[in-house]
């Protein structure tokens, strides 16, 4: 009864990539590289679909950031001459590419990775793009003077690899959006408008994921300093409620979200966050049934997913495995209870 996915990124083997990185180091560079991202595409294409989820996903591997894989095709981008920025309003710095002229494609984007998972899978295909506002907070702006201009820029040529990755196949279009909860009177403003742009004309199903992050150091010192409720869904999400965005993801495993969240998104399906990415613990299949079932007071049960809090990328293979059999049972025993 309830539909499984996950957030996007899952850990890249050793032999592709640093391990449990958010920024790896590839390991190897030209044909045997391209080899490496393809084999491990359909490693975690077999992954998934073992573990018994609904909805795959490329992982991601073929990125080395979630990001920087995208906007490292984008003529206008300097990745010579990084620098050093404050991201996720100075949460952690990071070396970032600086835009320094106007904003274009070079081509395809991720044609590679979206057409060889989409000949690998009989099962509905979800890709993953970095949404507008997020692209903004993790480039350096050297041209724009305006990061509104700036985002509505990045959001036309998402929205060309959008067309694209739905001619490909792709079932599933999710934008990820972490910094909605970070400038929420922005995200809420022009941060939607820029979304709707980057999904415009496209028929396949959209999401935008927003979470608090991957579970690297910096976000979970920021979630100790964000209290017993964490309310920032509260300003972003009317206003998603009236976008065309079909599917939104929130992190509640582990979390201080209200659940209560969840009613200020009537009329969308919910990705419910039932896998912590910041906690090594394999969850039970009870835990995540009686996470799904506390969601099910504000979710009607057709609407309601069951996903990963965020992507899995800086965990081991070892846990990132085991937590995606644990979502599939943890599903299926909700659906036993709940049909």
């Amino acid at each position: 009864m309830f539909t499984t996915a996950i957030a996007g990124s899952l850990p890249k083997p050793s032999w592709l990539a640093e391990t449990e990185k958010l920024w790896p180091q590839w390991t190897s560079q030209g044909p045997e590289l391209q080899q490496a991202k393809a084999d491990a595409t359909l490693l975690w294409i077999k992954a998934q679909e073992d573990a018994g989820l609904d909805v795959i996903g490329d992982g991601e591997q073929a990125r080395q950031h979630f990001v920087h894989g995208f906007v490292e095709q984008v003529e206008g981008i300097d990745f010579v001459n990084k620098v050093t920025m404050g991201i996720r309003n100075n949460r952690y710095d990071a070396q970032v590419p600086q835009v320094v002229a106007p904003l274009r494609l070079r081509g395809r984007v991720h044609a590679f990775e979206a057409q060889l998972a989409r000949a690998h899978t009989k099962k509905k295909l979800k890709f993953t793009l970095p949404g507008p506002m997020t692209i903004v907070d993790t480039v350096a702006d050297r041209f724009y003077g305006d990061k509104v201009k700036m985002a509505m820029a990045f959001a036309e040529l998402l929205n060309q690899e959008a067309l694209a990755l739905q001619a490909d196949g792709v079932d599933i279009i999710q934008f990820d959006e972490p910094a909605f909860n970070v400038y929420m009177d922005e995200a809420a403003d022009w941060g939607v408008q820029a979304l709707e742009i980057a999904a415009r004309g496209l028929s396949c199903t959209t999401a935008v994921h927003i979470c608090y992050g991957y579970g690297i150091e910096a976000n979970n010192n920021w979630k100790k300093t964000l209290g017993d409720e964490w309310r920032q869904y509260e300003k972003v999400f009317p206003a998603l409620a009236k976008s065309s965005i079909q599917q939104v993801s929130l992190e509640c495993m582990h979390s201080h979200v209200p659940m209560e969240m969840m009613k200020l998104l009537e009329g969308k399906d919910v990705m419910v966050g039932v896998i912590d990415v910041a906690n090594p613990a394999i969850e039970t299949a009870e835990e995540i049934a009686d996470t799904i079932g506390r969601a099910l007071q504000f979710v009607p049960k057709h609407r309601l997913i069951a996903c990963t809090n965020c992507g899995l990328a800086p965990m081991s293979r070892a846990v990132a495995e085991a937590k995606l059999k644990a979502l599939a049972e943890g599903a299926k025993l909700a659906s036993q209870r709940y049909a």
